[in-house]
């Protein structure tokens, strides 16, 4: 009579063999099989190739653009232009006063913002903003400065340096 255990094992040693990155499978059901167009009446989607017969969906070479109403003029057309959008608009990479805080470095700049990971990007503009407090005296080089944050920086013994675009 052979033991619980060795039984157990032994389902187990065969589990082990079953699954693996050798042996995964997608499941059932998650690819469909490609479409095959144009070869002849007997695939399914022969003669017209599931195209139907005539007009413009028919034809080689169609395009439609998003928001195609099939030649009437588009809803997007009809509309009122509503607002402004400025082309000498500045964006700002912002930050504050409480994260230049936990800083160490006496002076920080672009590189020592993006080295530590507060900006993403160390050729865009950067704003220096004034939530939370900085106690010590540090020279913070940055794009613009609200009034309040200067206002902090100078109370603290600090300099505020504008870089120059």
């Amino acid at each position: 009579m052979k033991s619980k255990n060795s039984v157990k094992t032994r389902q187990a040693e065969s589990i082990k063999q079953q699954v693996g990155l050798f042996n995964l499978r997608a499941p059932a059901g998650s690819h469909k099989r490609r479409k095959y167009l144009g070869r002849g009446s007997s695939s399914g989607h022969g003669k017209t190739s599931t195209r139907g017969s005539k007009g413009q969906t028919s034809r080689a070479g169609r395009h439609f653009y998003l928001g195609f109403e099939g030649g009437q003029s588009p809803l997007i057309r009809k509309m009122p232009k509503r607002g402004f959008a400025s082309i000498f608009r500045k964006e700002y990479q912002i930050i504050n006063l409480a994260n230049l805080a936990k800083l160490k470095e006496a002076t920080i700049n672009p590189e020592v913002l993006a080295l530590k990971g507060l900006i993403k990007d160390k050729t865009k503009l950067i704003k220096v903003l004034g939530r939370g407090e900085i106690k010590k005296a540090v020279t913070i080089q940055a794009h613009a400065f609200s009034k309040k944050a200067a206002e902090e920086i100078k109370k603290s013994g600090g300099t505020v340096e504008v870089i120059n675009v």
